[in-house]
């Protein structure tokens, strides 16, 4: 607004005005958010992960702190798994009636519906909740995962179970391993979400981003982005910023969010920025960050299979 025409302003008028903008400022300060697939959450594109200093013992005060620093930026997925060390007892001192702030996920790496029954009821126990938004089956690597899982008696009961019970409302799987395993559970159930790895590495070898996040988007299913910085190592050795990493996972169609593990709330604080002043990266832009990775493609794709 022009200095010549707030000069010709009566100061009612010019309290409306400043009042009008102050209205319009938290929107475009707001995370962007996105349709988690089909289950009805709007998912801003910043998730708190389960990892970083969620990842830990007895650094509650600290772990706390961070998980409080992403909701008061506005973060509202959040994402934890009993194989996390203490996440989950961290979340349920954070979260008390913040609760209803968030889309909470957690996981089951145990095979067996009586396993994992065991484990959300351990789960919702730590958590202080009596339900999750979102159980997942907890890192698919091999032909035997599947069979135990769709077997009678298998994990699937559990999460078929839960659902109907009210105990959790969305069903989903995570995989960082190989892309067939992923495809093939997919193919044997509908799920909700699939919780995948992709950063700029990704395509040079057993990619995830072509295969399982196109299969998710053509089936409606929410995409959640893991290891967008192959746990840092992308950082630093091939020049990647932060923001060049998030940017490249949420240039990829089909992504809804990204979950990040956090060290501290500075961190936090510079990934939510980094969301609120998120561009999509052209097809140039996602080309020459690719080939930025390609010379130790290995290295950062070491949670792949040989």
């Amino acid at each position: 607004m022009a200095r010549g025409v707030l000069a010709g302003l009566s100061r009612c008028e010019l309290c409306g005005r400043i009042s009008s903008v102050m209205k319009a400022l938290p929107d475009k300060l707001e995370i962007p958010r996105r349709a988690l697939g089909r289950t009805g959450h709007s998912a801003t594109i910043f998730g708190l992960g389960g990892e970083g200093v969620l990842r830990t013992h007895g650094r509650t005060a600290e772990a706390v702190s961070v998980i409080h620093a992403a909701l008061d930026s506005g973060v509202n997925y959040c994402d934890t798994a009993p194989a996390y060390a203490s996440s989950m007892d961290y979340y349920g001192a954070a979260l008390g009636e913040r609760r209803r702030e968030i889309f909470l996920a957690s996981k089951t790496h145990d095979r067996t519906r009586d396993g994992s029954l065991r484990l959300l009821d351990d789960s919702l126990r730590r958590l202080r909740t009596d339900r999750l938004d979102l159980w997942q089956l907890h890192d698919l690597r091999t032909a035997d995962d599947l069979r135990r899982i769709f077997a009678k008696g298998g994990a699937l009961e559990a999460l078929l179970e839960a659902r109907e019970a009210g105990r959790v409302r969305c069903l989903g799987l995570t995989g960082h391993h190989d892309p067939a395993i992923l495809l093939e559970a997919m193919r044997r159930f509908d799920f909700d979400t699939v919780l995948v790895a992709v950063n700029p590495a990704d395509v040079h070898r057993l990619p995830f981003a072509s295969t399982v996040v196109a299969e998710a988007s053509r089936r409606g299913m929410g995409v959640i982005a893991m290891k967008t910085t192959a746990q840092g190592a992308l950082l630093g050795r091939s020049g990647l910023t932060i923001r060049e990493a998030l940017g490249y996972a949420w240039s990829l169609p089909g992504v809804s969010l990204a979950v990040v593990g956090c060290k501290t709330p500075a961190e936090v604080r510079e990934d939510a920025e980094a969301a609120r002043e998120f561009v999509p990266l052209d097809a140039a832009a996602m080309r020459e960050l690719e080939a930025r990775t390609r010379d130790r493609a290995s290295e950062y794709a070491y949670y792949k299979r040989a």
